[in-house]
């Protein structure tokens, strides 16, 4: 007969807006061991498995810390409430929790006062609509001063099946996954899978069932608001108007590297890919972007989540994964980047493939001799690619500027070999990738943004190369090259005119931006923060003879992270922040 040999979930702490999914091991009757359902219309030998999901909602009116959401709350910052901030903002489990994050309650204190525009309330407009509920404390549809708030409508309609004591438990679902909704925040949520008999609708033997902790809300930080570089006194949101684009990059973290082993100071629940991708998503579609450039997209990911969920959003997706000579893994988990584009602002003109792998094979072929090509491929080959998409704009002039020509605009979407000690090889692969877009720049007349995680911090040889077109022959990074690949080092220049987009903050009035700028390279302190690193690795370059900036996406301090903490959070599910940039098209001249 069937019958169920296990169920468990894979975090035991549900968050709003992230499904939960339980893991059910049956046993049939031919004594085969699977994970596949059994529905009622498709039952085996007579029986079929029935789920149901149960709220266990108790009298008591529980309230969730604001940073540490797996326990009750204490206290709560009156000033949060004066300010109108979503009220689960404001809860503390300890005196200690709440002077720790109040830097953070400051900047929050500061933000509201400034936020409301007249499209009402900003951070719903620049971060998304994902997170938009003023819950916090209870189910029972009370406002945050306890009183009860009128006409407030539940997402579905419970159904009361027992009251056992002070607890009422309501089924809220019938199917074998459950989102977790504002109404349950603060309660615990009981999942049921049973045995049934197809004739009679009975249950056969016991229920198995799972008991979760408190349903906590989906934190979400505060939302970093756009910067205009061309009138510092004016920030708010993207311009879509004729001739502007906005370029997004942002390393999400593929979920194979997400371990406690290697980020042990981030909750597992926050590590856990339904949480991630769902705070990932919320985030990026919150940019509003016209182009979108991630790395470290899992390919599953790709296939099953990130194409089909911003399809929803109108972009069109590409994808490139890495190479698999080194990878040990499935295919399917290999990561790559991705590039993402709004249908309704650009069309798709040309992709190119850039394989690093390639390169390395016709490099060692033309230049190393035959008993060093060995050392020289496991030396090169390391799976990194590069994705370059040309797209031609439809914004402006229905796609034509002034002289009868389409407006093209090429985006190279990279991820950089990230050992530190291959500084060879760092330098290699973005000299390849510029030779590469060259050869792109001299077919047509043609902006260039190249995007992406570098793995090189600001003032390296890969960096100054992109940001200067040439390395000093006296670097220090020239002096590991161990297959003399960099020499002779007047080869290492290129021809685009390419300029660091955050470098304009260095132009700009705004202080506040320019403390979290390095004053010597004029890039951000860091776009990369981890208990063992903080520093900058991402950038987004742009042909300054065709493109001028118009607006950055502010960037982060330790005062929006929270003091003490690194990357990845609750609120940021990378250990990268985004980078965005906005862009003018500059008007051509005849000739």
């Amino acid at each position: 007969m069937l019958s169920v040999l296990r169920v468990h979930l894979p975090s035991d702490i549900p968050i709003v807006g992230c499904e939960l999914a339980p893991y059910v091991l049956i046993r049939h009757p031919d004594k085969t061991i699977n994970t596949e359902d059994v529905p009622e219309s498709l039952p085996v030998e007579g029986h079929f498995l029935r789920f149901k999901w149960y709220r266990i909602q108790s009298d008591k009116n529980v309230a969730i810390c604001s940073v540490h959401p797996s326990e009750q709350a204490t206290l709560q910052c009156l000033g949060c409430v004066k300010a109108k901030l979503p009220i689960a903002k404001s809860y503390h489990c300890t005196p200690k929790c709440f002077s720790d994050a109040w830097q953070h309650h400051r900047v929050l204190h500061e933000r509201a006062a400034s936020a409301v525009n007249e499209n009402g309330n900003e951070e719903e407009d620049i971060y998304g609509r994902f997170n938009n509920t003023a819950s916090g404390m209870n189910n029972n549809n009370n406002n945050a001063n306890g009183q009860a708030v009128a006409n407030a409508t539940p997402l579905y309609p419970a159904v009361v099946t027992q009251r056992n004591g002070g607890e009422t438990w309501f089924e809220v679902g019938r199917s074998k996954t459950y989102t977790p909704t504002a109404e349950d925040i603060g309660h615990m949520l009981k999942f049921e899978c049973v045995v049934v008999d197809s004739e009679t609708k009975s249950p056969v033997g016991q229920a198995n069932t799972i008991l979760t902790s408190r349903v906590i809300p989906a934190p979400s930080p505060s939302p970093r608001q756009l910067i205009s570089v061309t009138n510092a006194d004016v920030a708010g949101h993207l311009d879509t108007s004729s001739g502007t684009f906005s370029v997004l990059s942002y390393n999400v973290l593929c979920d194979t590297y997400a371990t406690s082993d290697l980020y042990g100071y981030c909750p597992s629940w926050a590590l856990s890919w339904p949480y991630r991708r769902q705070n990932l998503l919320r985030e990026i579609v919150g940019y509003l972007a016209d182009i979108v450039c991630l790395q470290e997209v899992q390919s599953d990911h790709f296939e099953e989540f990130f194409a089909p969920e911003l399809d929803k959003h109108g972009y069109q997706a590409l994808f490139k994964r890495r190479t698999a000579e080194v990878h040990n893994g499935s295919n399917q988990t290999i990561d790559g980047c991705a590039t993402f584009f709004r249908r309704a602002r650009f069309s798709h003109v040309k992709k190119y493939e850039v394989e690093f792998n390639k390169a390395a094979q016709s490099l060692t072929d033309a230049l190393v001799p035959n008993a060093q090509k060995k050392t020289a491929l496991n030396r090169l080959v390391k799976d990194n690619v590069a994705l370059i998409v040309v797209l031609e704009a439809k914004f402006g002039n229905q796609g034509v500027d002034t002289l009868g020509k389409r407006q093209l605009v090429c985006v190279a979407n990279t991820h950089v070999n990230v050992q530190h000690e291959l500084k060879d090889v760092k330098l290699w692969q973005v000299h390849t990738l510029l030779k590469g877009l060259e050869k792109i720049a001299a077919s047509a007349d043609i902006p260039m943004l190249v995007c992406g995680d570098f793995n090189s911090v600001p003032g390296s040889a890969p960096h100054a190369l992109l940001a200067i077109g040439k390395v000093d022959p006296m670097h220090p990074d020239l002096a590991v090259d161990p297959l003399g690949i960099l020499r002779p080092d007047t080869k290492l220049t290129h021809t685009l005119p390419l300029v660091s987009a955050y470098a304009s903050f260095a132009r700009i009035g705004s202080e506040q931006q320019k403390k979290r700028v390095d004053p010597n390279t004029n890039e951000p302190l860091f776009t990369n923060c981890t208990r063992d690193f903080i520093g900058t690795h991402d950038y987004i370059f742009y042909s300054a003879d065709s493109l001028t900036v118009e607006s950055l996406l502010e960037l982060l301090d330790e005062d929006s992270l929270r003091k003490n903490t690194a990357l990845p959070s609750p609120e940021w599910s990378s250990d990268h922040i985004a980078l965005l940039a906005e862009f003018r098209c500059k008007p051509r001249i005849r000739r």
